[in-house]
């Protein structure tokens, strides 16, 4: 359960101020948004401010109205950060999120059907046109270049076009390096953040197999490094806390090596490999916002880049925009979230030095928290150093941790903003992290961290177009108990690449072959579960131990199996025998316990997720005849049923989570 790789810019726009914020509303609605209502926290801003004389021109009661999420986000230095901007456009980045999830909130779902032809249903207009296939539609010169190079028998510009090049620009290597001409389109720089990501190095191994990293790459860019992660559920704050859940009466704790003990630089990083990447050939754009995407099935696909500029042609889209891609969006059209895992943090200097010396993968020390109209939520920390034990530090020299607090939950109108979650991090931190009291006068805050992330069930998300997938964070692969996807950008990564190769060497670009690679996954759907068991449906009664009974519990048993089954789960991947091992372990452990849960995620999920189980242990069965079958599927003469067969046993090998390997 690898819940971040530091809150990845995949899913995310990175602000000019180098604050992290959703991009955009995650659900286009049939009406105008509703106003949003101000709340006291916006009610004093710069532009509101009265001017009295005295610093900035900012008079003294104005500061004193400011919120402590203000006042703090204000001195935030803007050294390190993309762009120049101070703390107020940080704070600005803020209140431009929580009107995006105010929107998304107060929107409602509904059907439209894009096989009809009546373009309004039921009162619905059609979505905005991101992609079309019409040709009557979409910018004309797209058409128009489309049609000249199929004329004149000339090659499209490129094999593949990847739009988004934080995490597109591995993807692109990794195609690249298969003799594919590729091109990354990127809206602004291509550039990664100073905040690091954190990740184990098991997982940055499997970009080295693939030629798209070296060992020099790594070294360059990991910059902190720490022996691993403590996972810890309980009531309240007790550390070290021995014993299971019913002998100290509190919860339990427990340490897992080497998983996301490693903090690399994504600058250094992304640096390295877009080098690469253009060393072999490729082309990156930069500074290219996108405007749409025109797709002739026959023919290709031409990217509009705009009045002034000519479109670019391409075999294939890749979408690697995040879950806030405008094509998944338009795909989503009328759904809201299933679910949304909100997050607010931040990386600070202050901390204890001596103590700075592990992390925490998942950990809570407060029961659930009723946030009255708001709802009820389990509060979730994760945290990592920063700058130890690597290079020139040694443990012990660095007082720099980031820490993030985050929570599962609906998209309920009622549910509270991001800025009222960062206020509760204030609150919540010196109880976290003892060795501070007050985080605005203790710490030296370097960035402030906040985003939700929007996830459905249906993923991942298969292509409605032909020649357009969408692949990482746009198609919803990632896990639903994660707010990051590198990780899951490295165990996917070669299974991708490879599928897509394949797809362009034999022309099988059909949205419904391209759909093969982002196969149903039973095991990525029974996390959901999970995500449920975590949040608390808005007006449910709920014990407020139930999340950390449940969770000491189930960690409890599966730390007890040992590291075959722990050791996967951390990282996202869910394995038929660690699953039911844990389960019947944990049933044993506190039988009495079964009937809250069943009430609490409701039998009709419970009979869901049985199903998916079922098809984890159909899929695990039908993995172990791959090596039988495989050679068969070689030999087929027919590309397209080649292909086919291959996609369906990697659905096989990943939907069993069968592609993790464990250490000899």
């Amino acid at each position: 359960m690898k819940l971040s790789s530091a809150l990845l810019t995949a899913a995310l726009s990175l602000n000019q101020e180098g604050c992290i914020a959703f991009s955009a509303s995650s659900l286009y609605t049939a009406v105008p948004p509703a106003t949003i209502a101000s709340t006291g926290l916006f009610s004093s801003t710069l532009n509101d401010a009265v001017t009295d004389g005295s610093p900035n021109g900012i008079s003294e009661d104005a500061i004193s109205e400011k919120s402590r999420t203000q006042r703090i986000m204000e001195k935030t230095s803007s050294s390190g950060q993309t762009g120049g901007a101070g703390g107020v456009s940080t704070y600005d980045a803020l209140i431009r999120a929580d009107e995006n999830w105010s929107r998304l909130k107060k929107s409602k779902a509904f059907k439209y059907d894009v096989s009809n032809l009546k373009r309004v249903q039921n009162g619905v207009p059609p979505p905005p046109q991101f992609v079309t296939a019409d040709g009557g539609a979409g910018n004309p010169k797209c058409w128009e270049k489309l049609r000249k190079q199929a004329e004149s028998s000339t090659p499209l510009d490129y094999d593949v076009v990847l739009c988004g090049g934080t995490l597109g620009i591995f993807i692109a290597t990794a195609l690249q390096l298969r003799g594919h001409a590729v091109c990354v389109i990127e809206a602004g720089k291509l550039l990664g953040r100073e905040q690091e990501w954190n990740i184990s190095m098991k997982e940055l191994l499997e970009l080295v197999e693939l030629g798209v990293l070296t060992n020099a790459d790594i070294d360059d860019a990991v910059k902190t490094e720490f022996p691993g992660c403590r996972a810890g559920f309980k009531n309240k704050e007790v550390s070290p806390l021995q014993g299971s859940y019913f002998e100290n009466g509190v919860g339990y704790e427990c340490f897992t090596p080497d998983v996301l003990n490693l903090g690399i630089s994504p600058a250094v990083l992304i640096e390295n490999v877009s080098k690469r990447f253009k060393s072999l050939g490729g082309t990156v754009a930069e500074g290219s916002p996108l405007r749409g995407v025109a797709i002739s099935e026959s023919i290709g696909a031409a990217i509009d880049m705009g009045e002034t500029e000519e479109p670019i042609t391409t075999r294939l889209v890749l979408d690697c925009m995040g879950n806030a891609s405008p094509i998944s969006r338009q795909q989503r059209y009328g759904r809201k979230p299933d679910g949304v895992c909100a997050v607010v943090g931040s990386c600070a200097g202050g901390f204890n030095k001596e103590t700075n010396l592990l992390g925490d993968i998942i950990y809570t020390n407060t029961e659930i928290t009723d946030k009255g109209e708001n709802g009820k939520l389990q509060y979730f920390w994760e945290a990592f150093p920063v700058g130890i034990g690597r290079g020139d530090n040694v443990p012990g020299t660095s007082d720099v941790k980031t820490t993030y607090m985050f929570t599962y939950m609906d998209a309920e109108e009622g549910r509270p903003s991001l800025a009222s979650l960062m206020e509760d991090y204030w609150d919540l931190l010196p109880k976290y992290q003892p060795s501070i009291s007050d985080p605005e006068t203790d710490l030296d805050v370097k960035r402030v961290l906040f985003a939700y992330f929007p996830t459905y069930r249906d993923s991942p998300l298969k292509p409605q177009w032909s020649r357009l997938l969408a692949v990482g964070d746009a198609s919803g692969i990632q896990s639903p108990l994660s707010f990051g996807g590198f990780g899951a950008l490295t165990r996917h990564l070669g299974r991708i690449s490879g599928a897509i190769d394949e797809a362009l060497e034999n022309d099988l670009l059909h949205k419904n072959d391209l759909g093969e690679i982002n196969a149903y996954t039973p095991n990525l759907s029974a996390a959901w579960m999970f995500q449920k068991a975590m949040s608390v449906r808005m007006g449910q009664d709920v014990d407020p131990k139930f999340v950390n009974r449940l969770l000491a519990t189930n960690f409890d048993v599966m730390n007890g199996m040992g590291q075959t089954t722990m050791m996967p789960f951390l990282q996202d991947v869910v394995r038929i025998d660690g699953l039911v091992g844990s389960l019947a372990r944990s049933f044993v452990a506190d039988p009495t316990f079964m009937p809250q849960i069943v009430t609490h995620v409701g039998i009709p999920t419970l009979v869901e997720w049985l199903g998916h189980v079922g098809m984890i242990a159909v899929y695990n069965m039908l993995h172990s005849c791959s090596p039988v079958i495989k050679p068969f599927v070689n030999k087929l003469d027919d590309p397209k049923e080649r292909f086919l067969w291959k996609r369906r046993m990697e659905a096989w090998k990943f939907g069993s989570g069968n592609d993790y390997v464990f250490d000899e």
